[in-house]
């Protein structure tokens, strides 16, 4: 018959196993949760300069200039 020390040794390595894999898993989903964050805060950055775009006067000096030339706005994109 096994001792109970033993037996409490077999289960704290368990739990010591188990705690581990549970580390390495949370790294994983902290390194995904950074990556998902960064593409999140391009997205905000993107749709906030876009809507400050539109929201712009347009004035003869601030045609964007496409190579040499200069390219007509007529007004905001996509309404």
């Amino acid at each position: 018959m096994a001792s109970v020390m033993g037996l409490l040794e077999v289960r704290e390595a368990a739990a010591r196993v188990r705690a581990e894999e549970l580390r390495a898993e949370a790294d994983r989903v902290l390194a995904e949760l950074g990556e998902a964050e960064a593409v999140l805060e391009r997205r905000v950055i993107a749709r906030v300069e876009l809507a400050e775009a539109q929201a712009a006067p347009v004035e003869a000096g601030d045609a964007p200039v496409v190579g040499s030339r200069e390219v007509a706005v007529r007004g905001p994109l996509g309404g």
